[in-house]
Protein backbone atom coordinates (compact mmCIF):
# COMPACT_ATOMS: atom_id res chain seq x y z
CA UNK A 1 0.00 0.00 0.00
CA UNK A 2 0.84 3.60 -0.80
CA UNK A 3 1.58 5.98 2.00
CA UNK A 4 3.36 8.52 0.30
CA UNK A 5 2.37 10.43 -2.93
CA UNK A 6 5.50 12.09 -3.35
CA UNK A 7 8.80 11.49 -1.24
CA UNK A 8 11.85 14.01 -1.84
CA UNK A 9 14.58 12.33 -0.32
CA UNK A 10 18.22 14.85 0.14
CA UNK A 11 21.30 12.87 1.26
CA UNK A 12 24.24 14.28 1.85
CA UNK A 13 26.97 15.13 4.23
CA UNK A 14 26.27 18.98 5.72
CA UNK A 15 29.70 18.91 7.49
CA UNK A 16 31.57 18.32 4.04
CA UNK A 17 30.64 21.68 2.41
CA UNK A 18 29.44 20.57 -1.50
CA UNK A 19 29.06 16.95 -0.54
CA UNK A 20 25.99 18.20 1.25
CA UNK A 21 24.31 19.82 -1.47
CA UNK A 22 21.17 17.33 -1.32
CA UNK A 23 20.10 18.44 2.20
CA UNK A 24 20.63 21.60 1.00
CA UNK A 25 18.44 21.78 -2.10
CA UNK A 26 15.78 19.36 0.15
CA UNK A 27 15.81 22.84 2.63
CA UNK A 28 15.44 24.99 -0.38
CA UNK A 29 12.45 23.11 -1.66
CA UNK A 30 11.03 23.23 1.22
CA UNK A 31 11.06 26.90 1.92
CA UNK A 32 10.15 28.14 -1.28
CA UNK A 33 7.28 25.60 -1.81
CA UNK A 34 6.12 24.85 1.88
CA UNK A 35 2.70 23.85 1.12
CA UNK A 36 3.02 21.25 -1.66
CA UNK A 37 0.35 18.81 -1.42
CA UNK A 38 0.73 15.05 -1.13
CA UNK A 39 4.69 15.69 -0.34
CA UNK A 40 7.20 14.13 2.20
CA UNK A 41 10.49 15.90 2.82
CA UNK A 42 13.09 13.69 4.34
CA UNK A 43 16.70 14.46 5.30
CA UNK A 44 18.09 10.79 4.67
CA UNK A 45 21.46 12.02 5.64
CA UNK A 46 24.47 9.45 4.18
CA UNK A 47 21.61 6.50 3.29
CA UNK A 48 20.94 3.50 5.08
CA UNK A 49 19.01 0.32 4.41
CA UNK A 50 16.35 1.74 6.68
CA UNK A 51 15.28 4.07 3.96
CA UNK A 52 14.28 1.28 1.80
CA UNK A 53 10.56 1.63 3.71
CA UNK A 54 10.30 5.08 2.50
CA UNK A 55 11.30 4.48 -1.04
CA UNK A 56 9.00 1.22 -1.20
CA UNK A 57 5.83 3.14 0.20
CA UNK A 58 5.84 6.11 -2.37
CA UNK A 59 4.60 6.47 -5.94
CA UNK A 60 6.71 8.65 -6.50
CA UNK A 61 10.59 9.51 -5.54
CA UNK A 62 12.88 12.75 -6.12
CA UNK A 63 16.42 12.03 -4.66
CA UNK A 64 18.74 14.71 -4.68
CA UNK A 65 22.41 14.35 -4.16
CA UNK A 66 25.93 16.04 -5.06
CA UNK A 67 27.04 13.61 -7.88
CA UNK A 68 30.31 14.07 -10.42
CA UNK A 69 28.75 15.20 -13.76
CA UNK A 70 32.17 16.69 -15.42
CA UNK A 71 30.30 19.59 -15.62
CA UNK A 72 31.69 23.20 -13.86
CA UNK A 73 30.65 23.57 -10.00
CA UNK A 74 27.11 24.19 -9.63
CA UNK A 75 25.61 22.54 -12.74
CA UNK A 76 22.63 20.83 -12.28
CA UNK A 77 21.39 17.66 -13.42
CA UNK A 78 18.14 15.60 -13.94
CA UNK A 79 18.19 11.77 -14.50
CA UNK A 80 14.34 10.61 -14.67
CA UNK A 81 13.17 6.81 -15.16
CA UNK A 82 15.31 4.32 -16.69
CA UNK A 83 18.05 7.28 -17.14
CA UNK A 84 18.37 7.06 -12.88
CA UNK A 85 18.72 3.52 -13.27
CA UNK A 86 21.06 3.80 -15.85
CA UNK A 87 23.41 6.59 -14.37
CA UNK A 88 23.60 4.86 -10.79
CA UNK A 89 24.52 1.56 -12.68
CA UNK A 90 27.23 2.68 -14.89
CA UNK A 91 29.95 4.33 -13.10
CA UNK A 92 30.71 5.64 -8.89
CA UNK A 93 29.25 9.66 -9.49
CA UNK A 94 28.08 9.68 -5.99
CA UNK A 95 29.32 9.19 -2.36
CA UNK A 96 26.26 7.66 -1.91
CA UNK A 97 25.45 5.94 -5.13
CA UNK A 98 26.41 2.34 -4.03
CA UNK A 99 23.89 2.92 -1.21
CA UNK A 100 20.99 4.57 -3.46
CA UNK A 101 21.66 1.55 -6.08
CA UNK A 102 21.32 -0.68 -3.59
CA UNK A 103 18.17 0.92 -1.91
CA UNK A 104 16.68 1.01 -5.46
CA UNK A 105 17.62 -2.76 -6.24
CA UNK A 106 15.53 -3.75 -3.08
CA UNK A 107 12.74 -1.75 -4.15
CA UNK A 108 13.17 -3.66 -7.76
CA UNK A 109 13.13 -7.09 -5.96
CA UNK A 110 10.37 -6.16 -3.52
CA UNK A 111 8.21 -5.64 -6.72
CA UNK A 112 8.07 -1.73 -4.79
CA UNK A 113 9.85 0.10 -7.38
CA UNK A 114 8.05 3.72 -7.08
CA UNK A 115 5.61 4.39 -10.72
CA UNK A 116 7.69 7.74 -11.17
CA UNK A 117 11.70 8.60 -9.85
CA UNK A 118 14.30 10.98 -10.39
CA UNK A 119 17.44 11.92 -9.57
CA UNK A 120 18.38 15.67 -9.19
CA UNK A 121 22.09 16.02 -9.18
CA UNK A 122 24.06 19.20 -8.45
CA UNK A 123 27.69 18.98 -9.26
CA UNK A 124 30.34 19.63 -6.55
CA UNK A 125 33.14 21.89 -6.24
CA UNK A 126 35.14 20.83 -3.22
CA UNK A 127 33.68 18.58 -0.67
CA UNK A 128 36.12 19.67 2.43
CA UNK A 129 35.24 20.20 5.92
CA UNK A 130 32.83 23.03 5.78
CA UNK A 131 29.01 24.06 7.18
CA UNK A 132 28.15 25.66 3.78
CA UNK A 133 28.27 25.02 0.36
CA UNK A 134 30.66 27.13 -2.20
CA UNK A 135 29.27 29.92 -3.84
CA UNK A 136 28.18 27.96 -7.38
CA UNK A 137 26.68 24.97 -5.30
CA UNK A 138 24.97 27.30 -3.39
CA UNK A 139 23.60 29.19 -6.43
CA UNK A 140 22.31 25.87 -7.81
CA UNK A 141 19.83 25.10 -4.56
CA UNK A 142 16.97 27.41 -6.39
CA UNK A 143 17.10 25.74 -9.80
CA UNK A 144 17.22 22.19 -8.04
CA UNK A 145 14.65 23.49 -6.21
CA UNK A 146 12.60 24.13 -9.20
CA UNK A 147 13.24 20.99 -11.28
CA UNK A 148 11.85 19.41 -7.87
CA UNK A 149 8.91 21.46 -7.94
CA UNK A 150 8.05 21.00 -11.82
CA UNK A 151 8.65 17.27 -11.47
CA UNK A 152 5.96 17.11 -8.92
CA UNK A 153 3.62 18.91 -11.30
CA UNK A 154 4.02 17.21 -13.96
CA UNK A 155 3.73 13.79 -12.09
CA UNK A 156 0.66 15.14 -10.29
CA UNK A 157 -0.92 15.78 -13.58
CA UNK A 158 -0.29 12.82 -15.58
CA UNK A 159 -2.17 11.13 -11.69
CA UNK A 160 -5.33 13.40 -11.49
CA UNK A 161 -5.75 14.64 -15.33
CA UNK A 162 -9.18 15.31 -14.79
CA UNK A 163 -9.03 17.08 -11.38
CA UNK A 164 -8.09 21.18 -11.14
CA UNK A 165 -4.43 22.43 -10.27
CA UNK A 166 -2.72 19.50 -8.15
CA UNK A 167 -0.17 21.63 -7.18
CA UNK A 168 -2.17 23.86 -5.03
CA UNK A 169 -1.07 24.25 -1.23
CA UNK A 170 -2.79 21.66 0.82
CA UNK A 171 -0.08 20.05 3.60
CA UNK A 172 3.60 18.59 3.50
CA UNK A 173 6.07 17.73 5.76
CA UNK A 174 9.74 17.21 6.80
CA UNK A 175 11.22 13.95 8.67
CA UNK A 176 15.00 14.04 9.81
CA UNK A 177 16.42 10.57 9.75
CA UNK A 178 20.30 10.37 11.00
Amino acid sequence: MVHNETLILGIGNTLLSDEGAGIHALNQIQSSYPDLSSVEFLDGGTLSFTLASWIEDCKNLIVLDAAELNQPAGTVRMFEGLEMDHFLGTSKHSAHEVGLLDLMDIARITEHLPQHRALIAIQPQKMDWGMQPTVPVQAALELAAQKAYQLICQWQRVEESTESDSCSPESSSIKVLN
